[in-house]
């Protein structure tokens, strides 16, 4: 199972990749595996802040519903266009096509609070 360093996990098996202000946010390889295959991706809060944990969006998998929820606070800047019609990609390529949202970061300082790759690792006990 793939757990790249760059990121910062959760403990509700959400990553975050931040780059300046922004940031992208998907669900890691470990998540999905879990999920089964994703079959849609409901994200409708572009434009919304929303708090750190806060709910931005679900994701339904074949046996399953599970919401989404925000490593940060932030604004939802973009939902990843592609998983409109293939939300699929959150299987196989969760850390890449298969990402979610990009954001705008309200208080970077919150990214401290995540784990790194390798505490996420033992977290999931892989």
């Amino acid at each position: 199972m793939n757990f790249p360093d760059n990121l910062k996990y959760t403990a509700e098996h959400e990553w975050i990749r931040v780059e300046g202000n922004e940031a992208f946010v998907g669900i890691s390889e470990f998540a999905q595996s879990e999920l089964g295959d994703i079959v849609f991706v409901d994200i409708n809060t572009v434009g919304q802040s929303v708090a750190k944990d806060g709910i931005f969006g679900s994701v339904e998998a074949v046996k399953t519903v599970s919401d989404l929820f925000l490593p940060v606070t932030g604004t939802i800047l973009e939902v990843n266009p592609a998983l409109n019609n293939a939300p699929e990609l959150v299987n196989s390529d969760p850390y890449g096509d298969g990402w979610m949202v990009k954001i705008s970061l309200s208080d970077a300082s919150e990214i401290d609070g995540l784990m790194d790759a390798a505490t996420y690792r033992s977290s999931v006990g892989a």
